[in-house]
């Protein structure tokens, strides 16, 4: 079957605010509005098709799509308190099952980006084979976190720097061929296990050393127990699974809206045009 789009996007929105945004701390509906409308001007001229997954959310956030996207590129899901563990599954289940793209994006709601660069990142992933995973957010925690004091490739493609790095979020790019080989490791978020732990498990850094559970457990217990996690859900892929290359622009592309953890060197509040 031809493919229709360049790309398929899951993105799933929920109605209350999680984190401490560095914007509408106290407004979801407007943050949602923000990190939308930028979206949308970052995707550029790239053809796809989304589909919307609404866990709880009130009738205007429905609207809210509609207002910066054409209905026909659109498909909305409502899901009743799904939480991160349902609406993550169901972007997997979606985007699995649908035959539009070759090329698959997992977006959550609260996520800024810069206008007209996301393009870069789809050109980047299919520049070569050992492209598996994009994330567009370049996380303090690389450059703060003793836990990314690691050696990674690095690549120059389009305006941007590219390096290797061993976790990020669930915001993330990916062919769909590459969700399917990984997709058993991805759905333990559905049993609890955390983002970092399973990104930890996929990409193998640091895991299979004992000495860094000792120092973690002496001296950061949130690492302590995100290396335990891996381990109790992805063992079998640590030990048999394949290394996965997860990949990093350098400057960002995108930032969670978290006021601690704004990616670097940007001035995002600029961007924001409020």
């Amino acid at each position: 079957m031809p493919q229709e789009y360049d790309l398929a996007i899951a993105y799933r929105i929920y109605p209350k605010v999680s984190k401490v945004p560095p914007v509408f701390a106290d407004d979801k509906y407007k943050l949602s509005e923000l990190c939308l409308k930028s979206f949308k001007d970052s995707l550029g001229n790239l053809n796809f098709k989304m589909w919307v997954i609404l866990d709880n959310c009130p009738p205007e956030y429905k609207e809210l799509f509609l207002k910066f996207f054409n209905e026909e590129k659109l498909e909305f899901i409502e899901l009743l308190c799904a939480g991160n563990p349902g609406s993550f599954g169901k972007q997997v289940e979606v985007l699995l099952s649908q035959d539009n793209s070759d090329y698959i994006f997992f977006a959550e709601d609260d996520y800024f980006y810069v206008a007209n660069q996301f393009p870069e990142m789809l050109d980047f992933l299919k520049s070569n084979k050992d492209i598996h995973f994009i994330s567009p957010y370049d996380h303090l925690d690389y450059y703060e976190n003793d836990a990314h004091n690691y050696k990674s490739e690095i690549r120059s493609f389009g305006i941007h720097h590219w390096r290797t790095g061993a976790s990020t979020t669930m915001t993330f790019l990916a062919s769909k061929a590459n969700l399917k080989r990984a997709k058993k490791t991805f759905l333990t978020y559905r049993a609890k296990n955390f983002d970092a732990s399973l990104w930890f498990s996929l990409t193998k850094y640091k895991l299979q050393n004992p000495l860094n559970f000792l120092k973690y457990l002496l001296f950061d217990r949130q690492m302590f127990k995100i290396f335990v996690k891996g381990w109790l859900f992805g063992w079998r892929q640590i030990i048999f699974g394949k290394k996965w290359k997860l990949w990093i622009p350098i400057p960002a592309i995108a930032t969670h809206m978290d006021d601690k953890h704004l990616a670097p060197t940007i001035d995002w509040k600029s961007l924001f045009n409020l």
